[in-house]
């Protein structure tokens, strides 16, 4: 018995499938690569995100505002960085990805010099709107284009394309943070805003969408998913979008507030400056917790991805939902011991990330790859539908004193939206795909 490694597989479905064995081989290799350079783009984006809350305390501090004036500039990107998703997936469907991720670098870049350079809140919040666009085209783009590269490994491929934006942030927390303490956060806005819409521009030049008849599809994939490809009208129109649409809205709630607010969390529970000490590593809670819930952010998106290719995608989803649930109610249980906060808090992100390569998976199985791009931006809407409840957080704790009736409500999210998945969605899967199968 010989093993076959995934090049000769992927090889030998393109001969299955009556594609040239050059072409096979061509099309398998340079998937790779394409996926290589989505990552790095998704690197060069992920601090407008998952780095923001380290320029918080300072902005604060400089200008006087609060926090929760500060944090709709965080909740503006995220609604720009979603819900124009459509439109700019829109384009790359039709002409390709590499103009219009070059915009989005421009648009990445010069957000965080409009940061910099800001004095008032309107300033901040365009800083926002412009961060969010750049941010949405390079996202969407990626993603789209790992969904088309690799229907065979859907789960995978997406999952570690949303990992490199879930851990791209890691390498550079702690440079921000130091530079900011230094030389302020100006400065760190500056350089790093720069190198990173750089970045995004240069892989540009590379990103490319497979052609018809160059990309290698098994005859029969372990996960069901259609054979026809729906527009985004008629994707709209299906009840398995409307499902996960509210489930990603639901459990996107819960994993938004942790990262929006996990830097005033770890100081209203004075730990964020108490050091950590865990087997070779040793750092004050809060920029310990940020560094390690960006590693355990891409761990889960490629765990998760490459487990729902091997169980199912709601199996998967029911997994990960309900212990998210648990997480969250752990933070905020004993949240004020220092190790316990840095550890729930990767916890509760890890079991939340994976969200980010389910969906884009379950859509490209149920919608089809064509329209791959713009019907998953349609679903991504969902995060900015979520983002409209970070600032809830805030606003429950200045009323209440106390973050635990919003996270008792995400956690609620999280546990009905697991249910759901193995009750709802994966019955709804079969209907579903079976109707289509005999449309077609």
């Amino acid at each position: 018995m010989t093993l076959k490694t995934g090049a000769d597989l992927d090889t030998g479905v393109a001969r299955a499938e009556g594609v040239p064995e050059g072409v096979g081989r061509s099309a398998t290799e340079g998937r790779w690569v394409q996926l290589a350079v989505g990552v790095v783009a998704m690197v060069a984006t992920a601090n407008l995100q998952y780095g923001w809350t380290l320029f918080v305390k300072p902005i604060a501090t400089k200008f006087a505002w609060s926090e929760t004036s500060i944090q709709i500039s965080f909740t503006i990107f995220i609604v720009t960085q979603t819900w124009l998703t459509p439109f700019e997936a829109w384009f790359v469907d039709r002409f390709g990805p590499k103009r219009v991720v070059a915009i989005g670098g421009i648009l990445v870049g010069l957000s965080w010099l409009i940061d910099a350079a800001a004095s008032s809140l309107s300033l901040l919040y365009l800083g926002g709107i412009v961060g969010g666009t750049g941010a949405g085209i390079v996202y969407s783009t990626c993603m789209g284009n790992a969904l088309k590269w690799f229907p065979d490994r859907r789960g995978l491929a997406s999952g570690i394309t949303a990992a490199a934006f879930g851990a791209g942030a890691a390498l550079t927390v702690i440079p921000i943070s130091n530079m900011i303490e230094e030389s302020g956060y100006e400065r760190a806005f500056r350089v790093f805003g720069i190198a990173q819409g750089l970045t995004i521009m240069i892989a540009s030049m590379i990103l490319n969408s497979p052609t018809r008849g160059k990309l290698p599809v098994p005859a029969k994939p372990k996960i069901q998913q259609t054979s026809q490809d729906l527009d985004w009208r008629k994707t709209l129109r299906t009840p398995a979008f409307r499902i996960l649409y509210l489930m990603f809205t639901m459990v996107a709630t819960g994993g938004l507030i942790v990262v929006a607010q996990l830097g005033p969390i770890a100081q209203n529970f004075n730990v964020a400056k108490v050091q950590v000490s865990l087997p070779g590593i040793k750092l004050a809670a809060l920029p310990f917790a940020l560094s390690l819930i960006n590693l355990m952010n891409g761990a889960s998106r490629t765990f998760f991805g490459w487990l729902s290719d091997h169980i199912g995608r709601e199996n998967t989803m029911f997994l990960a939902f309900g212990t998210d649930a648990l997480a969250i109610l752990a933070l905020i249980t004993f949240g004020h011991n220092p190790v316990l906060f840095v550890l729930f808090a990767a916890l509760t992100v890890f079991a939340w990330g994976e969200i980010f390569s389910l969906f884009p998976a379950t859509s490209g199985d149920l919608f089809g790859r064509k329209y791959a791009t713009t019907n998953y931006a349609l679903l991504y809407t969902a995060k900015g539908m979520a983002s409209l409840l970070v600032p809830l957080g805030s606003y429950l704790k200045l009323q209440t004193g106390s973050w635990l009736p919003i996270f008792v409500v995400a956690s609620l999210f999280d546990l009905g939206a697991a249910l759901m998945a193995l009750f709802v969605l994966k019955p709804l899967r079969v209907k579903w795909l079976s109707r289509t199968e005999e449309a077609g």
